[in-house]
């Protein structure tokens, strides 16, 4: 549920998530950001390793009531990555992008992509509360899989200890999106060249089971490939 807080901040409330170019296709509306969120599945978190910048894919889980300015963005990952370090206390650019269709234009100029995309920056916060971490894992899992965290074990205090859980804050961040045909020049569509756009979307097979399963594919598993049919 989108809260009163959340839904009433600005969707670029700063200088560094104001959107620059493009501005015709920036997305105000702080819901549409939040449904964003819970389309995709991949996230991209850029950190600067040492001396170089890294730009990590990564499942994700949201908390829109989470204890961060905004609500909670989670990814997670091995303490052992050397990047979870460098992130952790440090400002770090998550951005999650939906790819809805190709454009193709009566020129190279006016080819593009239909899209929705959002970035989101600041501080990540190492989770180090237990019940948080449970809670932010969970979440990763049932974004994956709706549903799933409640059929499956608990986890062992050795699996918690290998993993690490950063938060990142939703108030900054920017969207947008693109929707449509081309935007050709007139003497372009005289000329008589095709201009249109190819839609595209998700699609999900029917569930493998693994070669040991025992077990009819549970509801959850096979709700979640209905979705995408």
């Amino acid at each position: 549920m989108t809260t009163a807080a959340t839904s009433t901040t600005p969707l670029s409330p700063t200088p560094r998530t104001t959107v620059g170019r493009g501005r015709n296709r920036m997305v105000e509306d702080r819901a549409e950001l939040h449904r964003l969120l819970e389309d995709g599945l991949v996230a991209h978190l850029g950190v600067t390793v040492g001396d170089h910048p890294l730009v990590l894919p990564t499942a994700y889980g949201v908390d829109l009531d989470g204890p961060d300015r905004g609500g909670s963005l989670y990814v997670h990952g091995s303490v052992a990555a050397g990047w979870v370090g460098g992130a952790a206390g440090a400002t770090v650019c998550v951005t999650i992008t939906e790819l809805d269709g190709l454009v193709a234009g009566r020129s190279a100029f006016h080819h593009s992509m239909n899209y929705r995309s959002a970035v989101v920056i600041g501080e990540a916060r190492l989770v180090e509360d237990r019940e948080e971490r449970e809670r932010a894992l969970a979440l990763i899992v049932d974004h994956m899989i709706p549903g799933r965290s409640a059929t499956l074990r608990p986890s062992t205090r050795k699996e918690l200890a290998a993993t690490a859980v950063l938060a990142v804050p939703l108030h900054e961040a920017s969207m947008k999106a693109r929707a449509g045909g081309p935007v050709d020049e007139p003497y372009d569509v005289l000329a008589g060249t095709w201009g249109g756009h190819i839609p595209l979307r998700r699609v999900a097979g029917a569930p493998v089971p693994d070669d040991d399963a025992t077990v009819p594919v549970p509801r959850d598993v096979l709700a979640r490939a209905a979705s995408h049919h």
